[in-house]
């Protein structure tokens, strides 16, 4: 079993930089996204050289195979280590609601509006069964040890749009420290206040948003956020497919959306909306 690669820090690696948007278990469309950018090749190997990807969090739940999307990305970081580049992943929201239903189950917890279980609330966003069929160890040490948040060539890079990891460390390492703390003392209540905290979103979408930007990389550093969490349509108000000239469903647009003054760019293409699983260099052209 690969371990994690802990030993590459932000700021080392020559090559590209590469983001990847949210997953969801949709296995087959990373792969081939992957291939398509040449950070893979045909047999889902690396072949990205020195390049750097980063994904941005929730590699399981709504999609069909969420742990063979963590196998591959921990494969994936052991091959590019090899090579000279490196691959590392963020953790999302989903990744602690899966990891809250594997500890946690049934076990109540305080939702702030009543009592609720993380099992129930990881079936009713897209919890798999097969995925908690195959979840073992050595993915559940791997979830526990994700950073939250990292800053690479001027990118804030992080799973939710929220300002709510302001509260959880005034840098970086504070934050992410503080994180790693939580999943580790696998106390429900406080697991679930985190969860929380990482399902919030559209913090720099409406008006004041460019500021809490702002703020986001006053605090943490860098001069663009990006995130993956809220579906592009979602931020843009284009939830339902547009239609083309001949009455079908036009296709969605291949590219993150740049927003709030240019300080943010959002990576979560909507793959569980038929949307696209973005891989993208950075920083972005034009």
């Amino acid at each position: 079993v690969p371990e994690p690669v802990t030993a590459v820090r932000a700021e080392e690696g020559t090559g590209p930089l590469w983001v990847v948007g949210d997953v969801h278990g949709y296995l087959d469309e990373l792969r081939a996204a992957l291939r398509e950018v040449g950070l893979t090749d045909a047999e889902n190997r690396w072949s990205g050289g020195t390049a750097r990807l980063w994904f941005l969090g929730d590699f399981t739940d709504r999609g069909p195979d969420g742990i063979g999307v963590i196998d591959l990305v921990m494969r994936l970081s052991a091959e590019a280590a090899a090579a000279g580049g490196y691959c590392k992943a963020l953790l999302g929201n989903h990744e602690v609601l899966l990891l809250g239903a594997h500890r946690f189950g049934d076990t109540p917890v305080d939702s702030g509006a009543g009592t609720a279980s993380f099992r129930a609330a990881w079936m009713l966003n897209g919890g798999q069964a097969a995925d908690m069929e195959r979840l073992r160890d050595h993915h559940v040490q791997w979830m526990s040890r994700l950073d939250s948040l990292a800053v690479v060539d001027g990118h804030l890079l992080l799973h939710s749009d929220t300002t709510a990891y302001l509260g959880r460390g005034a840098t970086p390492e504070d934050a992410n420290e503080a994180i790693k703390q939580v999943l580790q003392r696998q106390d429900p209540d406080e697991t679930w206040e985190l969860f929380r905290d990482f399902t919030r979103r559209f913090a720099f979408r409406d008006e004041g948003g460019a500021q809490a930007a702002r703020e986001m990389l006053a605090a943490y550093g860098g001069n663009r956020v990006v995130h993956g969490h809220s579906p592009i349509p979602y931020l843009t108000g284009e939830e339902r497919e547009p239609e083309a000239a001949d009455g079908e469903a036009a296709p969605r647009p291949r590219l993150p959306h740049v927003y709030a003054e240019d300080l943010a760019i959002a990576m979560d293409g909507g793959v569980t909306m038929d949307g696209p699983l973005l891989v993208v260099r950075l920083p972005l052209e034009g």
